[in-house]
């Protein structure tokens, strides 16, 4: 660490995100990306003209973005806030609505830029324990008189609370900001966004890198109060103003007009995801029941680190975490049918090379 660093970091764990190596070709299955590329409108949308027009600042207000979003999900504009990717928008809510005296809450085994924004922004919270199953039962959030967020679906469990229960938990805490992650809402989940219109400490926040296939594009986006999106936007005022860059816009608006192309594609996950379950059952493994774009499986046979490394060796990356109550788990991101049956070729191989009945 350089001498010049601020000592207030130097206990500080950053977030360590999937890996991406580049020694060889993967089936990378560790990330959570869209096997699907960009629909073409969004290939034609990003184009010459546009690109040329990059000596040009964007719209800081990302105004006709967020009028197509507002359209599309019902409110208003003044309910839209932009960001760089969702992680952006984690770090905006974590400055603008925690600190010492308004301490936060999380699921234990959940996204891991949680704890590290609170440790960053120097916020108390507290890590609550998913029950047997890694079962997050709303009854624990209830009445906790701090701010609240949770991943639904969860990651990296791949498990949904309903939306009654999400009801239950923002009318409890009235007087604090419950922030609903709805990072893999389109994978067969119910969102939870028609109660911002009756609570006004809801944030919901969603992301176009998983379901609208653009990781690289960064673009996350909230749908709240205005009175919370008004924080957000000093947030974001105070530190980068044009947050959102003029192709990513471009891009976005035209995933939104063919709306219809990524709702087939999500169809095909979800049915890959169902077949790649089913087939991990015949071969002994115990997967959680999933609403994203990823399961959450373990071996009988196979110790969760020893799956990753062997897969790893034969060019297929899935996501591990070295942690008491996982360890023996890995992520695996669904892709192609093809993918998955690679993916499933080499769990046979290792499975029977540990001497279990494949």
């Amino acid at each position: 660490m350089s001498r010049y660093m601020s000592s207030r970091f130097d206990g500080l764990e950053a977030y360590v995100p999937g890996e991406q190596p580049q020694d060889m070709e993967y089936v990378k299955l560790n990330t959570n990306e869209s096997p699907f590329p960009p629909s073409p409108e969004v290939l034609s949308a990003v184009n010459a003209a546009e690109t040329r027009r990059l000596n040009l600042y964007p719209d800081p207000e990302g105004k006709v973005l967020r009028e197509r979003l507002a359209d599309m999900y019902g409110v208003k504009p003044g309910n839209v806030f932009l960001s760089n990717g969702s992680d952006e928008l984690l770090s905006f809510a974590f400055m603008a609505f925690c600190d010492e005296t308004r301490p936060v809450a999380f699921p234990d085994i959940s996204y891991g830029f949680y704890p590290v924004y609170a440790n960053l922004y120097r916020v108390p919270y507290r890590e609550i324990p998913l029950r047997e199953g890694f079962v997050l039962d709303p009854a624990d959030y209830c009445g906790l008189n701090r701010n609240i967020v949770i991943a639904n679906p969860n990651a990296p469990t791949g498990r949904a609370i309903s939306v009654a229960g999400i009801e239950e938990i923002v009318r409890t805490n009235p007087n604090h900001v419950v922030l609903i992650d709805e990072a893999y809402i389109d994978f067969g989940g119910q969102s939870c966004l028609p109660l911002i219109e009756t609570y006004d400490n809801l944030l919901v926040c969603q992301t176009f890198s998983k379901f609208r296939s653009l990781a690289g594009g960064r673009l996350g986006f909230a749908l709240a109060s205005e009175g919370l999106i008004a924080g957000l936007d000093k947030m974001k005022y105070s530190t980068n103003s044009y947050n959102i860059n003029r192709l990513t816009m471009a891009a976005a608006i035209a995933t939104l007009n063919s709306n219809g192309y990524y709702v087939e594609n999500s169809k095909k996950i979800q049915a890959n995801r169902a077949y790649t379950t089913q087939q991990l059952a015949r071969l002994g493994f115990e997967t959680l029941p999933s609403l994203t774009n990823f399961i959450f499986t373990r071996s009988r046979s196979v110790d969760g680190k020893t799956l990753y490394w062997e897969l790893k060796s034969r060019g297929v990356l899935v996501r591990h975490w070295d942690k008491a109550r996982i360890a023996d788990w890995c992520r695996v991101t669904i892709g192609t049918r093809e993918q998955m049956d690679i993916f499933l070729e080499k769990v046979r191989e290792i499975v029977k090379g540990a001497g279990a009945d494949a």
